[in-house]
């Protein structure tokens, strides 16, 4: 067996947790650094800093490190395309610029009219 492969092994297995130790560190850091001076707020622990970064994470659904989710969608989304005929494509097509057409703010304003 290469021993070369299993250093890269390793490497993957170690690398994510300690991005995530030292994010903590840097939300620590900055929170303790910036926020008792700017808002009043109390200097917080390393594990406190940690279940921030890991609520926050449940709240908004940040830290994505990947795409293939997303890919997987699009790729789905595109297949399901290509088998629609010309005028069902077009006919998609219109339906959604018609959503879309108001915006996010307009959407309730075109119901009442």
């Amino acid at each position: 067996m290469n021993h070369k492969h299993k250093k890269g092994w390793i490497f993957l297995i170690l690398c994510p947790p300690l991005i995530f130790l030292g994010v903590t560190w840097i939300v620590m850091a900055l929170w303790n650094g910036l926020l008792p001076e700017i808002l009043g707020a109390k200097s917080i622990t390393y594990w406190q800093a940690m279940g921030i970064l890991i609520l926050s994470k449940i709240l908004f659904g940040g830290f994505h490190f990947g795409k293939g989710v997303k890919d997987f969608k699009e790729r789905k989304m595109r297949e399901k395309m290509m088998h629609l005929s010309p005028e069902e494509r077009e006919k998609f097509k219109e339906v959604w610029r018609n959503k879309c057409e108001g915006g996010f703010f307009n959407r309730h304003n075109r119901t009442n009219e």
